[in-house]
């Protein structure tokens, strides 16, 4: 922890300034994971039919 590092309950001064400050958000623009997931239930169903593939052929 840095030696500068105020506690929020050491004071009520600091306190009110931690409370009142708002919440950082989270990435307001965050891409969508869905075309990654379903590339890769692609390559797992593409592997799986490869596999079967050879193993009968």
């Amino acid at each position: 922890m840095p030696e500068n590092y105020t506690d929020p309950s050491g004071n009520t001064e600091a306190f009110r300034a931690f409370t009142q400050t708002p919440e950082a958000a989270g990435p307001a623009n965050a891409p969508s994971r869905t075309p990654l997931i379903i590339g890769a239930a692609l390559v797992v169903v593409l592997l799986v039919a490869l596999v079967g593939w050879l193993a009968l052929g």
